[in-house]
């Protein structure tokens, strides 16, 4: 039933095509109509402009021709206003040629000369008679002043008296002399004035250049008090002393790997940041750190044997920095006195740690009359005293 309705409408819409190509058919003429369609609504839209076009003309046509009417108004009264103005003119140049016939120069530029020189002379008149009304009002003014001094002269004569000629000229010769008193002072007071002027640009100059000297030597003295370690309110530490902990910080570090061996892992020094007051040079003062019970105090709390062992871990350590830092080779080290005061165990500490100096070809020499130093040490020099003063040295290899 489907397939003979589908051959109905394929046969009443496309005759004579078969089912099989009923479909590219159908779309052929699907295009075809689109296209025509298409040119149909084109021909509708430019109809419709053509009939928008053609009521905007007849618009247009219609507000022309009221403007036409409009103007043809206009030219009328304009024709009437012209035949006015027409009338106008001739009857001004009718009084033109009167007014020219009354002129009394020729022409224009006769007429502009003679009124600049007219000009001129009434701005001459004007001045003169200023300057008359000034001069009047000045002989008026003079006038009335000598007036007035006649007056009171008449007045002061007629109440005056006699005079003593001879006590006038006195009293005259007594002013002059005050007058050339005066004068002389007068000069010698500008002499002054001119001096002290002088000497008071001087002090200014000099005033400014102690100025600047003054800022120099502000900042001088900072920097002379910065070497020198006299800042107040800070540590007295001088520049050289400055440059000195540097390498002092080092001795102290190769010091202390020898004090430490000494003392038995006890103490340690170290140099002191803070001084303890602001008054003296500080820099270089020395602390003991002592392990065992976890202090720090002065080295001047150190005991005799315990200050040596100090003093010869310092010397040790000056002597390696020495090397370090030179390259200079120290082969030769002399250590005098102060064994005496050691204890057995701190002499056998002291002198393992001279021992281990002497690896290689470096001399250690002790200076010492300690009995127990003679017995470890084999290579001695001996001397002796002779009961006639002199002295005796023996070799001991």
């Amino acid at each position: 039933n489907a397939e003979e309705k589908l051959l109905r409408e394929v046969a009443r819409l496309l005759p004579g095509i078969p089912l099989q190509e009923a479909y590219a058919a159908a779309q052929d003429a699907y295009e075809a109509l689109e296209e025509e369609l298409s040119v149909i609504k084109k021909q509708i839209a430019q109809a419709e402009s053509r009939e928008a076009r053609a009521e905007e003309l007849q618009a247009l046509i219609s507000q022309k021709e009221e403007e036409l009417l409009k103007a043809y108004t206009t030219e009328t009264e304009a024709k009437e206003e012209i035949a006015a103005l027409t009338t106008a003119v001739a009857e001004l140049n009718k009084q033109v040629v009167e007014e020219k016939r009354k002129l009394i120069f020729a022409d224009k530029e006769e007429a502009e000369t003679q009124k600049d020189s007219l000009q001129e002379k009434l701005e001459a008149l004007k001045k003169a008679l200023t300057d008359a009304e000034n001069n009047y009002n000045t002989c008026k003014e003079t006038l009335a002043g000598i007036r007035a001094a006649i007056a009171q002269l008449t007045m002061q004569l007629a109440e005056g008296h006699e005079t003593d000629k001879e006590a006038l000229d006195a009293e005259k010769l007594r002013l002059l002399g005050q007058k050339t008193q005066l004068l002389s002072k007068q000069k010698e007071l500008y002499a002054r004035l001119t001096a002290n002027s002088k000497a008071k640009a001087n002090i200014a100059a000099k005033a400014q250049q102690m100025v600047q000297l003054e800022e120099k030597y502000i900042w001088m003295r900072a920097l002379s008090d910065t070497a020198n370690g006299t800042i107040t309110g800070k540590d007295k530490i001088m520049l050289e002393t400055y440059i000195q902990t540097t390498y002092f910080d080092r001795i102290l570090q190769q010091a202390n790997l020898r004090l430490l061996k000494m003392s038995g892992g006890q103490y340690d020094l170290k140099r002191r940041r803070k001084a303890e007051t602001m008054r003296g040079q500080s820099g270089l003062e020395l602390d003991i750190i002592d392990h065992v019970n976890g202090t720090e105090r002065s080295v001047n709390t150190l005991s005799g044997g315990e200050a040596f062992l100090a003093s010869l871990a310092l010397a040790l350590g000056l002597s390696d920095e020495v090397q370090m830092s030179t390259g200079i080779k120290l082969d030769t080290l002399f250590v005098d006195e102060g064994f005496g005061s050691l204890d057995s165990e701190a002499l056998s500490k002291a002198y393992h740690t001279l021992a281990s100096l002497t690896e290689g070809n470096r001399l250690v020499g002790i200076i010492s009359h300690v009995a127990e130093l003679k017995e470890k040490i084999d290579k001695q020099i001996i001397v002796k005293k002779d009961k006639l003063g002199g002295s005796t040295a023996t070799v001991k290899i």
